[in-house]
């Protein structure tokens, strides 16, 4: 685990409950860095009641596979330290969480606040430092998102990309992948590095084959 979340390390360190924001599309891992822009009242007090109080917000999206106006959440979401944090001019608020461990929804607490808080189940391994980057197939998921650049006409910074680890790359290539949500629930819910490695080579594989017709070519 990384040096910013040094300070939870059992399930005592983290709270029983927790602000949850909920945002289509938004993934956050454990020790990954989720930019923020929030602008609507109910959030804006939910990060006033954060920053004042242990800086935590979970974040999860709404249930997949249900109506836009639904207020059923995916079970699965991952907690977050804000460690960054700016106002604007016309009163909004530019954020970075830092994620510290996922969590599972117990169910919702009340309260007089505009936004909703819930009780969780921290999953308590991804506070321990594990030794998972010789898991990871790093030929094999290269490749995939050198596909994914190549197919998008993108570039990358690849003295970075070779520099990161295992941990590193995997987790930032699954957060900034414009994946679907459903996908991006499946990297989050994935066991461990390893599994969440195959998946992103996996959704890529099938992202480029439905966009272009045939990804064999293009993950060689």
């Amino acid at each position: 685990m990384q040096v910013g979340n040094a300070r939870y390390l059992k399930p005592g360190d983290l709270p029983d409950s927790v602000a949850v924001f909920p945002l289509t599309g938004a993934l956050l891992l454990p020790g990954g860095q989720l930019p923020l822009n929030i602008f609507e009242p109910r959030y804006l007090t939910m990060f006033d009641a954060a920053i004042s109080g242990n800086r935590l917000i979970g974040m999860a999206q709404p249930a997949l596979n249900e109506p836009a106006d639904t207020t059923h959440l995916a079970q699965v979401g991952c907690l977050g330290r804000i460690t960054s944090f700016t106002e604007t001019g016309d009163g909004r608020y530019i954020v970075s969480l830092t994620g510290i461990c996922r969590f599972r929804l117990i169910n919702e607490t009340t309260g007089h606040q505009p936004y909703r808080s819930f009780r969780i189940a921290p999953f308590v391994a991804d506070l321990k430092s594990r030794d998972e980057e010789d898991t990871v197939d790093r030929p094999a998921l290269l490749t995939a998102f050198k596909a994914y650049l190549e197919a998008n006409k993108l570039e990358a910074d690849w003295d970075s990309v070779e520099r990161a680890s295992n941990m590193t790359l995997v987790n930032s290539l699954a957060m900034m992948a414009p994946f679907e949500p459903a996908e991006k629930q499946a990297l989050l819910e994935a066991p461990d590095l390893k599994t969440r490695a195959e998946t992103f080579v996996a959704i890529t594989a099938i992202v480029l084959a439905r966009t272009f017709g045939d990804s064999d070519s293009l993950m060689q």
